[in-house]
């Protein structure tokens, strides 16, 4: 083990370094788990053009990020800039749009410069950007049922935007990777014995979304797996929510990922790859004032 977590360090450079702290795990994970999910990944990619072409989709995607955050060093990141990343964040992207519009251009530039820039802790920052919402317009349980989603949708767009402009850095925090107040996401999957507790104890820190990836970066660097494993640890814990969602009878995706769909299909629309960025801007869905003629 100690020649894994020393190889894995210096091996895999891009979170070798990292702005988060990994804490330990207060339960032990399954490299049989981990084996299984990707091998499970290594078989669906091979129906779709083999993992070179994941590996380059979500790279695409990344950049669009970075591309995104270093621009933003020197012009405000508005509604337009962040509505070419919304279109790539599948659990937000169809309701998020109307209040970040609600918040103005200047409000949401300055949201978007704090969670990219801000001097806090990548947890406080993330969180703010959620606080930032508007909350239920009265107490009625469909505006407060509302606000939940919308908050939801914000936290899961944080959380890329976070991730996927500084990947090395951040690791991805969004619900389906792990929710600690429904007990549910991929890395529930990974955890030996997970599908019989009834409460894993993990929380919602970033050290335990850091402490679970540099974990996998080592099952991945026993594969012979040194380079994009930040692509690849991604792509991973995708494959490993799937199996969990479609066990159950009802999952936070819900109805989205459409019947009938083949897996390899919904692991790139959990991972917004399943179209290249900019490709399909009319799926963030916007107030009917706010589409252009002809998109639909």
């Amino acid at each position: 083990m100690f020649w894994s977590r020393k190889r894995a360090a210096e091996a895999l450079p891009d979170i070798a370094v990292a702005g988060v702290a990994p804490v330990e795990l207060p339960v032990a994970l399954d490299a049989a788990a981990f084996l299984r999910h990707y091998e499970a990944l290594l078989t669906a990619a091979e129906q779709d053009g083999g993992m070179e072409s994941y590996l380059a989709a979500l790279a695409a995607k990344r950049d669009t990020f970075v591309a995104s955050r270093e621009s933003a060093q020197s012009a405000a990141a508005g509604l337009d800039e962040v509505t070419r990343l919304l279109a790539t964040v599948f659990t937000a992207r169809r309701k998020l749009y109307p209040a970040l519009e609600k918040l103005g251009e200047e409000r949401t530039a300055a949201l978007m410069a704090d969670l990219w820039f801000g001097p806090q802790a990548a947890g406080v920052r993330l969180q703010q950007f959620v606080d930032a919402m508007p909350g239920a317009v009265d107490g009625d349980r469909a505006s407060v049922k509302a606000a939940a989603k919308l908050r939801r949708a914000a936290w899961d767009f944080a959380a890329e935007a976070l991730h996927y402009a500084d990947a090395g850095s951040y690791p991805l925090m969004t619900r389906w990777v792990w929710d600690q107040a429904t007990q549910s996401g991929a890395l529930r999957e990974f955890v030996r014995g997970g599908d019989a507790m009834r409460e894993v104890p993990f929380s919602n820190d970033p050290g335990v979304f850091e402490g679970a990836r540099r974990w996998i970066a080592e099952q991945l660097a026993a594969q012979g797996i040194y380079r994009d494993e930040a692509l690849w640890i991604d792509l991973v814990q995708g494959q490993a929510y799937l199996a969990y969602f479609r066990s159950m009878t009802e999952g936070s995706l819900g109805a989205d990922f459409g019947r009938g769909v083949p897996p390899n299909e919904q692991l790139k629309r959990l991972l917004g790859i399943d179209a290249a960025p900019g490709a399909r801007p009319d799926r963030v869905r916007k107030p009917a004032a706010a589409v252009q003629p002809g998109m639909h």
